[in-house]
């Protein structure tokens, strides 16, 4: 579908990271903290849980549809030959414990491509599959590693508590959130702690924020709507106020009878002065477009049941360094998560009557 790169972009070397002394100490104290929040609700329910994203909305069964004809820059890693691939979508919303959907924070969309060729990253050797992890908004929501796990330490003394008073927060937060986005600008901060607009789900983009390696070259990548039904979602408001679970019942109703169309698409490194690895801002989009390279389609399916839930929930991980070495994870922030996203499914794995495996193919169908 497209001949000629709009853009030139910039080959990956290893140089591009630059690795700080102190990541190793501060990866154990990462995955040290997020254990504790696996440990609290561990303790309050019986059930591990994820340390952060524990809340599933929808559990999907897709095939990724690798374009045609992609120029040679944006051919590259698994999206290097043209084809269709078997996938799950996990959406989720960020804390670590299952909080009524009033306390609105921004939204995941973790994406499993099944049965991909090439080189594996160190530790998922056993996996032949290919994660994409993203979130809604393009800027990651610390400006360095050590801010990071500050704010994880933040989000981890909240976990767990009192549900009526993060109600209150989240309903605080989201006026003041909303009046700085009329002045022409957001807090990534503010929406994580419960301040995130209270809108459809389907109708969300989602970023990777931090950059990976795209074969030869480097990458941010995203999913966005493409069928009009999810368009005709984006920023539709929904009423949390009755029901616990409004975005799963949201996803389920969708799911009964429309099919979904998303567009995975790639943004090309092209100036490491403007698109640095070890930044945390949404890189120029003037500079280099995000460009699709794979549809993701789902049809009509039970979107969410319990059957699910134990099969992705309990029974799988999403992790970015669960992939092939052409779509390496960059920079010192996704380095940092490695060693917490290990832990985290190995607390699970070790508690839970399903242990936490890499499938071959989609557990559940249609029914």
């Amino acid at each position: 579908m497209i001949s000629k790169m709009p853009v030139t972009p910039l080959p990956f070397s290893p140089d591009v990271e630059a690795l700080q002394p102190d990541e190793p100490e501060t990866a154990r104290e990462l995955a040290t903290t997020m254990l504790s929040i696996a440990e609290k609700t561990y303790a309050d329910s019986g059930h591990a849980m994820r340390s952060v994203h524990a809340k599933s909305h929808g559990l999907i069964e897709a095939k990724v549809e690798i374009l045609n004809d992609l120029a040679p820059e944006l051919a590259q890693g698994v999206f290097a030959t043209p084809g269709t691939q078997a996938a799950i979508i996990r959406l989720s919303t960020t804390p670590g414990d299952l909080r009524h959907d009033s306390v609105s924070t921004p939204r995941g969309m973790a994406l499993k491509v099944m049965n991909v060729d090439g080189e594996r990253l160190a530790g998922s050797e056993d996996s032949t599959s290919q994660d994409f992890v993203m979130v809604t908004g393009k800027e990651f929501n610390s400006p360095s590693r050590k801010a990071f796990l500050k704010n994880l330490k933040l989000l981890a003394a909240t976990t767990d508590r009192l549900e009526g008073t993060k109600e209150v927060l989240a309903s605080i937060l989201k006026k003041v959130e909303g009046t700085l986005e009329t002045l022409g600008t957001e807090s990534a901060l503010l929406k994580a702690l419960g301040g995130n607009p209270q809108t459809h789900i389907l109708g969300d983009s989602f970023f990777t924020q931090l950059p990976l390696r795209h074969g030869r070259y480097i990458a941010k990548y995203a999913i966005v709507p493409a069928s009009d039904n999810l368009k005709a979602l984006a920023d539709r408001k929904v009423d949390t106020s009755q029901d616990a679970e409004v975005i799963r019942h949201g996803v389920q109703a969708f799911f009964e009878s429309e099919t979904a169309v998303w567009h995975l698409r790639a943004q090309l490194c092209t100036d490491l002065d403007n698109m640095p690895i070890e930044g945390v801002d949404a890189w120029d989009e003037a500079k280099s477009p995000f460009v699709t390279v794979a549809r993701i389609v789902a049809g009509p399916q039970p979107a969410w049941n319990e059957e699910r839930a134990e099969a992705v929930d309990d029974g799988m991980r999403f992790s970015p360094w669960n992939g092939v070495a052409a779509h390496q994870p960059l920079g010192s922030i996704m380095r940092l998560r490695k060693l917490a996203h290990e832990r985290s499914a190995a607390f699970r794995s070790q508690r839970n009557l399903t242990p936490v495996t890499e499938p071959v193919s989609c557990p559940f169908g249609h029914g």
